[in-house]
């Protein structure tokens, strides 16, 4: 679990609710069903009109990332490839076929199979970054999702602001409903630009950094893969994968 992202949570809501504590105000203001439901209802509804089923749905799907981010263990991928590249050197690539069905990354068992074919080392390359590239598009496409409900949910609490206004100049000749629809306008507000602020946007850039760490995995297993289609030491390969992740 990524503790960072709950504390940074927390300390966010907790200084929000101490502002309010500290200049005297009530909780119970801060709590208006209508404001929530307008910007809530109204950034969702956006997000899914802009976004096919697909991408909306893995973007939802993604947001468990901010709390379990996907395993990056670099230096046992590392220590793999090297003995992948000792097997190649002392009995030849195709002794690597065996090593195949205890590959659990269909992505990495993939290259493997390639480099037992006999790929040539540039277009092991090709083949394995063109679906590198492809899937680093769909991940960031999905976690956009959570970057545009950043951008449109401070302007949806500003319409739940407008419509409490309208609701209180409606009202003027009754003081007893004024307060209801002042407290919507202005909590409406407070809803929009904190979920962006706190939760959207946020969000969006954990999901990017996780994306940009599972992306240079891949990017090292080919760079080792290639190694080994082109004979290299497996110590001196070893030692150029280190420097993917410092």
């Amino acid at each position: 679990m990524d503790k960072i992202s709950i504390a940074g949570l927390l300390l966010g809501l907790a200084a929000i609710i101490g502002g309010q504590v500290l200049e005297g105000g009530h909780l119970a203001s801060l709590l208006q069903p209508t404001a929530f439901f307008i910007v809530v209802g109204g950034t969702l509804g956006a997000v899914m009109l802009q976004s096919p089923l697909s991408v909306f749905r893995q973007g939802m799907k993604m947001g468990v990332w901010v709390l379990y981010p996907p395993l990056v263990e670099p230096q046992k991928h590392i220590a793999e490839i090297s003995r992948w590249s000792q097997i190649s050197r002392k009995e030849g690539l195709l002794a690597l076929e065996a090593q195949i069905q205890a590959v659990r990354d269909p992505f990495a068992a993939k290259g493997l199979q390639l480099l037992v074919d006999g790929a040539e080392p540039e277009r092991l390359r090709e083949v394995l970054e063109v679906e590198i590239s492809a899937w680093e598009h769909s991940l960031k496409a999905a976690a956009k999702v959570w970057e545009s409900a950043g951008g449109y949910s401070p302007t949806i609490g500003i319409i739940g602001a407008v419509m409490g206004l309208i609701h209180v100049m409606e009202n003027l000749s009754d003081p007893s409903k004024l307060g209801s629809g002042i407290a919507v306008a202005f909590v409406a507000t407070i809803y929009g630009v904190g979920a962006a602020n706190l939760v959207f946007l946020p969000v969006a850039k954990k999901l990017m950094a996780n994306i940009a760490r599972v992306v240079t995995l891949r990017e090292m297993l080919v760079d080792g893969l290639v190694g080994i289609a082109n004979g290299d030491n497996p110590r001196v390969l070893e030692s150029r994968l280190q420097g993917y992740f410092v």
